[in-house]
């Protein structure tokens, strides 16, 4: 499995995790905002590894607009959903695309 995919893996579980309406804000917030800036980091270098392996970059760019913006109480709830559902798809089908070729 390619680095990117398992970073699309891990970024997109935890985007999901803090999507979970009450359990995600109450972990980003009780925590100052640090797992946003955790997020922006983790989702940068996924950014570079998919670059690196011509995969795609639409969910990783999309999840370092969610690390800015999801501060914002039901703008960063909508941005988590939608940052997990693109990275947790994107990464199931190049896992998908991976295993036609063994």
């Amino acid at each position: 499995m390619k680095t990117s995919t398992t970073l699309k893996w891990i970024t997109g579980g935890l985007e999901a995790f803090f999507a979970i309406p009450v359990l995600g804000g109450i972990v980003i917030v009780s925590f100052s905002w640090t797992p946003l800036w955790i997020m922006l980091g983790l989702h940068i270098v996924t950014l570079v590894f998919a670059a690196r392996e011509f995969e795609g970059r639409s969910g990783s760019i999309l999840g370092i607009v969610t690390s800015v913006l999801g501060f914002i109480p039901f703008l960063g709830f909508a941005l988590h959903v939608a940052t997990s559902i693109v990275l947790l798809l994107d990464a199931a089908r190049t896992t998908a695309r991976e295993k036609e070729y063994y």
